[in-house]
């Protein structure tokens, strides 16, 4: 089989090969699997069985800073009922309105399924613990524009264990990265279509530091 780069090789200007859209989980390893919350709930010494009225108050928590993030930057958080509905749309559109600079986009919230755990006795030994479990739960996708990774979002599930997802345009990011070291280029849609310094855009492509973006996600984690 034919590569596309073997096919339409007169047509093609440059070959860049960098990050495409990313998305990234993150969880709290003490307590993202069901043995793991039930040694902590032992260990605060919190009934398995009030599991729901300890996880409550969490939920109310992730509510407030929703709610606090969105009156600091004077917007409504937006729920959506329906399925089908193109997130994508939503922001764009916001985004013609507030233009792209910098800041809280937009926030939605949608009833999506999640992981969770239910409490448990096991009759034949004695014990009580959690078990693994799925549920529905409202979710927050905070978009923003950010100077490091450019437009993205992070979704808050408001009920335990809170597994994060974090999305990023790797080609934003590199962009980012093009625009410090004074690289011009232009962009259609999600592509490059224009590129002053290949070479040079290909070296901060393969030096795009992880750890860096590793230190933006935590701050997107204690913002969120």
């Amino acid at each position: 089989m034919e590569l596309l780069t073997e096919t339409y090789n007169k047509e093609i200007a440059c070959v860049l090969s960098c990050f495409d859209r990313l998305i990234i989980s993150g969880t709290i390893p003490e307590i993202s699997y069901s043995q793991g919350m039930t040694k902590y709930m032992y260990q605060n010494e919190v009934k398995i069985f009030n599991y729901t009225k300890f996880a409550e108050s969490f939920r109310e928590k992730i509510r407030d800073n929703a709610e606090r993030i969105a009156k600091e930057h004077g917007i409504e958080i937006e729920f959506i009922r329906k399925a089908g509905v193109r997130k994508k749309s939503i922001i764009s559109e916001k985004i013609g309105k507030r233009g792209d600079h910098p800041g809280i986009v937009h926030i939605l919230s949608v009833m999506e399924a999640c992981n969770t755990y239910k409490p448990w006795h096991d009759k034949t030994t004695g014990k009580t613990f959690l078990k693994p479990d799925t549920s529905k739960c409202l979710h927050y996708y905070f978009y923003f524009i950010d100077e490091q990774v450019s437009l993205g979002y992070v979704r808050v599930p408001n009920w335990c264990p809170f597994r994060l997802q974090v999305y990023v345009n790797g080609h934003n990011l590199l962009a980012s990265e093009m625009n410090k070291a004074g690289i011009k280029y232009t962009m259609m849609d999600n592509g490059f279509d224009s590129l002053e310094d290949v070479s040079k855009a290909q070296e901060l492509s393969d030096n795009i530091s992880i750890e860096k973006l590793h230190r933006k996600l935590d701050e997107f984690a204690w913002q969120f």
